[in-house]
Order: C-alpha cells, then sequence, then structure tokens
C-alpha cells in the first residue's frame, strides 16, 4: 500500500463510536485472537468486546496476577505470562500459545508505554524500541504459523499520532547520543506503522493481513510515567487528575478502532494501512499539528518498512521464524 491508498472507506462509525458498538450483532464465537495488554485500557476494553462477541482470547500479561483479576468476569479468556521487553519471555509465551491453539484469527498488539524515563533492557536497547516494537515483532514472527493457518487472519498493531514526532532515528536508533523521552516514544509509534506496512506485504500470500492505527487520545495507564503536573501542564487533566482536554475518547471508544479493524469486511483485500476513528485515515503534510490527525509518509513507507524489518530481525533474530 502507497499514500494514495490512504483515503476514506465511507465507515458507518465515527471517532465517537464505542467498542460494544462494533462488535453488535457478530457473532466471533469461531474466532482466536491474542490481545497484549488485554486486561487494562484499551486492550481491557477490546478483549471484553472480542469475548462478548464468543471469542477465545489470549491475553498476554506482564503481571499475570492483575490481569486474571482484571478478567475474572470476562469468559472465554486465558492469561498467558509474558514481558515484552524480554524476548526470552516473548518467546516462552509464544510457546505456550502454539501448543493451545491450532490456528490465530486476530493478533492485537495494544500492550505499550509512554514516555518513560531512559531504561536499557536487553544488549542496551532503548526501551520504547524494544517494548512497543521489538517485543511485538517477536511476538508474531512466533505466532505466524497459527496467523497463516487461520486462511485470513488480521494483525492490528496499535500505533499513535505521536508517530508525528519523528521517523525512525537510523543515525542513532537507541538514542546512544541523549535521550528524549518523547522522540523514544514517537520513534516507537513510528516503528509500529511500519510493523504493519511490510508485514501485510509479507503476509498476504498467506491471508494475513495487517494494520497500524492511532486510537485516539485517551487517558489510561499508558500515562503513569508521567507526573500529574507534567498532565495538567499539557492541558490533558485539572488538578484532581479529571480529563479537562479537548478531544479526548473514553477507552472504550478508543478501542473501537482496533476492532473495527479486526472485524469490518470493509478492509478485505486491504493492508499495509493506517486506521483512525474507525477508517482509513487521510495522508497528513509534515506540517500538520499532530492533534490534526492523518498519517505522516514515512510512516507507511514501503521501503522504510523494509529496513525497518531487516534491523528487527537481525535485531531479534527472529525472522529465521517467520515462514
Amino acid at each position: 500500500m502507497t499514500m494514495n491508498d490512504q483515503h476514506s472507506l465511507g465507515s458507518p462509525f465515527s471517532a465517537a463510536t464505542h467498542a460494544e458498538d462494533v462488535v453488535a450483532g457478530r457473532d466471533l464465537s469461531r474466532t482466536t485472537a491474542v490481545v497484549t495488554g488485554g486486561y487494562s485500557g484499551l486492550g481491557l476494553e477490546t478483549t471484553r468486546a472480542l469475548a462478548a462477541a464468543g471469542a477465545r482470547v489470549v491475553v498476554p500479561a506482564r503481571r499475570p496476577q492483575v490481569a486474571r483479576a482484571a478478567l475474572q468476569e470476562v469468559g472465554g479468556c486465558e492469561v498467558v505470562p509474558m514481558d515484552l521487553a524480554d524476548l526470552a519471555s516473548v518467546r516462552s509465551a509464544a510457546a505456550h500459545i502454539r501448543g493451545s491453539l491450532g490456528r490465530l484469527d486476530l493478533l492485537m498488539a495494544v500492550a505499550g508505554i509512554m514516555a518513560t524515563p531512559e531504561r536499557r533492557v536487553g544488549p542496551g536497547w532503548e526501551g520504547h524500541l524494544a517494548a512497543n516494537h521489538f517485543g511485538h515483532f517477536t511476538l508474531v514472527c512466533e505466532l505466524y504459523p497459527l496467523l497463516a493457518a487461520a486462511g485470513g487472519a488480521r494483525v492490528v498493531v496499535n500505533s499513535s499520532a505521536g508517530h508525528a514526532l519523528t521517523d525512525i532515528r537510523r543515525h542513532d536508533p537507541h538514542f546512544r547520543t541523549g535521550y528524549d523521552k518523547w522522540l523514544a516514544y514517537g520513534q516507537s509509534k513510528t516503528a509500529n506503522s511500519l510493523f504493519a506496512v511490510h508485514l501485510d506485504t509479507l503476509g498476504r500470500g498467506d491471508g494475513v493481513r495487517a494494520f497500524a492505527l492511532h486510537p485516539g487520545k485517551i487517558i489510561t495507564g499508558l500515562q503513569r510515567e508521567m507526573s500529574l503536573r507534567e498532565q495538567i501542564d499539557r492541558g490533558w487533566v485539572d488538578e484532581h487528575g479529571n480529563v479537562v482536554g479537548a478531544g479526548f475518547k473514553t477507552p472504550s471508544q478508543g478501542a473501537a478502532t482496533g476492532l473495527w479493524a479486526a472485524t469490518t469486511a470493509l478492509l478485505d483485500g486491504r493492508g499495509g494501512l493506517y486506521l483512525e476513528d474507525c477508517d482509513v485515515a487521510r495522508a497528513a503534510a509534515p506540517d500538520t499539528p499532530m492533534d490534526d490527525g492523518g498519517v505522516r509518509p514515512y510512516a507507511v513507507d514501503p521501503e522504510g518498512a523494509a529496513r525497518l524489518w531487516d534491523l528487527s530481525a537481525a535485531a531479534t533474530g527472529a525472522m529465521p521464524l517467520f515462514r
């Protein structure tokens, strides 16, 4: 797909759509899904909606006991321990999932971190790139045989309008020369989008299609590393932590675009697209304010996506498992 494909499909849904609206009347009883981060925030709303429609949902969780408590009233769910920042943990979780499922219809990459203090993981990787991208990259590669077996699987990756902050910093992707928490977050969100672009290119022959999306502005646990003062100064919340900023969605509204990507017939035969507000996002000019929406050309560039794939495969060693 190219920037020319980034145009509205005339979806009946919008920014105001809730998760339950997207799955209303759908029978997903033959659907198997993996939802990372599926026990809090947008992920929890995603899991609830899929399970309510009958899907079997596996939730990999860094805090499995917390996840089980959050999902105790949601039927059809299984929690599997997994830390996206630890590739051995990712591979262990994937092995468990491969042993329990015969196919995988949906992989929803919802988990993520944002604007954290500088952290190094693995062989010194920058934390956002490691958790938000390398972890999901490895998980998908490990589970690809199950996705191919579904004969029409979709991979849906939560990116963000934050991708507008920066392209992939090929000269210094791990911020060896100085750390900026917002550029680190933005780079990981660009990586999420580019990952979907090249995964779709590689997977479409097996019926595996991939999409990235901006869920919207939502106050969830994603902001846990930010101080209240920083959120107040950004105009997001008041001194009591209540949302006051314009254009914010509820978690249910934030989960709607991912669920639409996972289930709508409007995306049949399509892939490698960046979505927002339950539709395909428009192309955005380089000087467009981030909050005005749309996708930057570099975040859906096929050549950039292929380069990132090669970088990710070399870093994680996951490429040989993709078949």
